[in-house]
C-alpha cells in the first residue's frame, strides 16, 4: 500500500493535461460538498483492459479484479473502473434488443492507484492498493477551456412522436401488462474530427456540476456525465445501498418559491407513485444477493436540489450474501431500476420495441471496485457520449397510467436542457 500527500492540483488541470489519453478516467464529484459528494478520482495508463459484449465477457471480469487487502484509510487506491452499457444490462436480464449497439456493452479497465482529490480539505493524494510509484508529472495550472461548436441535435423522437409512443405506452399499461416504463429519446449530432473530449468535458462540469459526474475516456468513445443519481453503493463489510431517483421538478427564483415546489412536487400523486414502485423494483433487485431480511428503505421520497433541478429520492439498503462479490450485486441489479420500469423484465421488452435506437452508455452504469471489495457507481443519465464524428445525449421519462404526455415531453426538455445548451451560441 502507498499513500502520498501531494500539492495540490485541480481535477480540471488533471483534464486538461491527460484526460486525451486512452483510458483516462475521472470520478468528478460536484456542487455542494457532503459524504456523497467529497472525493474525485483520477486514473490513467491501466495495467489491464477488457472490452466486450457478451454475458460471457462479465464473466472474464473476476481476472481482473486486484487480490482483496484490507479496507484502505482513503475511499479507492485503484481496482476496476468500468462501464455497463443498457444493452449489457438486457443481455443480463436474458433479452436481445432490437437495435444496434454503437459501443461495446462492457469496457472496464484496471488501474493500480489513483490520484484522490478531498474537495473538503482541498487535499490531493496518490493511493495504490499495490505500492505503484504515480503514473503521470503533476501537471501545472490549466489554460482555459475552448470555445464549443454550436450544434445542431436532432433526436429519434419529437414531440408529436413521442406523444404518440407514449400513449401507446399507457395504453398498455391500462391493459395490464406493466405498471411503470422509462421511455427516452438520443439527441444527436454531427461533429468536426478536432473537437476533443477533455474540451467538452471541461465545460460540462463547470457548466453542471454534480455529485457522480465522470468522464471515461476509451479508445472507442468518451463517456461524460453530469450525473445526479448514484446506482449502487458497497462498503468493505458488503453494506450495500441504492438511492433511486424518480420524479423532477424545475428550481424556482427565490428559497420561497424553491419550498413550494418541493412541496408540490413531495405531493405529486403521479411523482410520488412512480418513485415508490421503482424503490420496490430495487429492494427486489437487492434481495436477489442480500442476506435474507437485511432489505431496508431508510428514506422514501424526500425532495433533494441538485444544480438544474428537484428530484424525488428514495433509499434502499441490505447485506450483502455471504461469498458474493461487487460483481455479483452489479450482474443482479443492471439495468438500473430507475430508468427501466415495473415489472423489470416486461417494462424493458416494451422500451426496446418501442424506443428507435439503442440507449448505449445511457441507463447503463459506470462502477469502481476498489482493492477492498467496495463498490460505487452511477446511473449515466445527463450524459454526452463523443464518437468519431457524432455527439450523443439521451434523455427521458418515467411513464404511469397518469402521465400527461405534454407535460412528460416538458420534463425531458428540461432534463436535456443544461447539455444541449454548451453548443448553443
Amino acid at each position: 500500500m502507498r499513500i502520498e500527500e501531494l500539492p495540490w492540483r485541480s481535477p480540471d488541470a488533471f483534464i486538461a493535461h491527460y484526460g486525451d489519453e486512452p483510458w483516462s478516467v475521472l470520478l468528478d464529484s460536484g456542487g455542494p460538498i457532503n459524504e456523497r459528494a467529497r472525493w474525485t478520482f483520477f486514473c490513467s495508463r491501466p495495467s489491464a483492459t477488457l472490452t466486450g459484449d457478451t454475458v460471457s465477457d462479465w464473466a472474464r471480469l473476476p481476472e481482473l479484479l486486484p487480490p482483496k487487502s484490507a479496507e484502505h484509510t482513503l475511499p479507492f487506491s485503484g481496482g476496476l473502473i468500468g462501464l455497463a452499457s443498457y444493452e449489457a444490462g438486457l443481455a443480463f436480464e436474458g433479452i436481445a434488443s432490437r437495435h444496434a449497439p454503437f459501443i461495446p456493452g462492457l469496457s472496464v479497465a484496471r488501474y493500480d492507484g489513483a490520484y484522490v482529490f478531498d474537495r473538503q480539505e482541498k487535499r490531493l493524494f496518490w493511493s495504490s492498493y499495490c505500492d505503484a510509484p504515480q503514473p503521470l508529472a503533476l501537471p501545472q495550472c490549466s489554460a482555459p477551456s475552448a470555445i464549443l461548436p454550436t450544434l445542431d441535435f436532432i433526436p429519434d423522437f419529437d414531440r408529436r412522436d413521442f406523444c404518440a409512443a407514449l400513449r401507446a405506452i399507457v395504453s398498455r399499461i391500462n391493459n395490464g401488462e406493466l405498471f411503470q416504463a422509462n421511455l427516452t429519446t438520443q439527441f444527436r449530432a454531427s461533429i468536426a474530427p478536432a473537437l476533443a473530449a477533455s474540451a467538452v468535458y471541461r465545460r460540462m462540469r463547470h457548466a453542471s456540476p454534480s455529485p457522480f459526474g465522470a468522464f471515461f475516456n476509451t479508445p472507442a468513445f468518451a463517456l461524460l456525465s453530469a450525473s445526479v443519481e448514484r446506482f449502487i453503493s458497497m462498503d468493505a463489510q458488503g453494506r450495500i445501498e441504492t438511492r433511486p431517483i424518480k420524479g423532477t421538478a424545475p428550481l424556482g427564483a427565490t428559497p420561497a418559491e424553491n419550498a413550494l415546489i418541493a412541496k408540490a412536487l413531495r405531493a405529486d400523486e403521479k411523482e410520488y407513485a412512480e418513485n415508490l414502485m421503482i424503490t420496490d423494483l430495487m429492494r427486489n433487485d437487492i434481495g436477489r444477493v442480500a442476506q435474507l431480511g437485511s432489505v431496508n428503505v431508510p428514506a422514501l421520497c424526500t425532495v433533494e436540489r441538485f444544480t438544474h433541478v428537484h428530484h424525488l429520492v428514495s433509499a434502499v439498503t441490505g447485506l450483502l450474501e455471504n461469498g458474493l462479490t461487487a460483481l455479483d450485486l452489479l450482474r443482479a441489479t443492471l439495468p438500473p431500476g430507475s430508468v427501466t420500469g415495473a415489472p423489470k423484465h416486461q417494462a424493458l421488452k416494451v422500451i426496446d420495441a418501442t424506443e428507435r435506437s439503442a440507449r448505449g452508455a445511457y441507463c447503463g452504469s459506470l462502477f469502481r471496485i476498489g482493492a477492498d471489495g467496495a463498490l460505487d457507481s452511477s446511473v449515466i443519465i445527463r450524459s454526452l457520449v463523443l464518437k468519431p464524428g457524432s455527439l450523443t445525449l439521451g434523455a427521458g421519462c418515467g411513464i404511469t397510467t397518469l402521465s400527461d404526455p405534454e407535460r412528460e415531453y416538458d420534463e425531458l426538455c428540461l432534463k436535456a436542457a443544461p447539455l444541449l445548451g454548451l453548443f448553443k451560441p
